[in-house]
């Protein structure tokens, strides 16, 4: 069965979208419930509703936050067609850390988080600890539900 909002308010939702603008929630519903359609209930549709997802938001923290420019979130992302369905498991995805932004804005958001050590990082570097700021900021959050 697609995940659906509960009428008692809460939700079938991944927790880090219960969190979220109520616009990256529709956008995660609507995108599941076609995948389930089209693929069934599983893994394959809760990748791709996170693959729609992270074309307009990305993961900051413990929550979903629009990006400012639509977008691939990262090179597995930018594949298309039937090259993206043959290669689902292959590449690594940034987890839904906008790895193509600038460096700038990187920065930024990992100022926001308190990664330690980010004036010396690069850019991939900024995604990597980004992507684990995020996953503890998730766990911290998770224990707190």
């Amino acid at each position: 069965m697609p995940a659906r909002k509960r009428t008692s308010g809460a939700t079938d939702l991944p927790s880090t979208l219960e969190r979220s603008p109520r616009k990256a929630q529709e956008t995660w519903l609507a995108t599941h419930a076609a995948a389930v359609e089209q693929y069934g209930e599983g893994e394959r549709a809760h990748r791709t509703a996170f693959a729609s997802l992270k074309h307009s938001f990305e993961k900051v923290g413990d929550h979903w936050e629009e990006k400012a420019e639509k977008g691939p979130s990262d090179r597995q992302a930018e594949r298309r067609g039937a090259d993206a369905r043959a290669h689902l498991d292959d590449g690594d995805s940034a987890g839904g850390v906008d790895a193509n932004a600038s460096k700038q804005h990187l920065y930024d958001i990992a100022r926001r988080l308190r990664v330690p050590g980010r004036s010396s990082m690069t850019k991939a570097e900024l995604v990597e600890a980004i992507q684990r700021a995020n996953d503890r900021a998730t766990a911290a959050a998770r224990g707190r539900d």
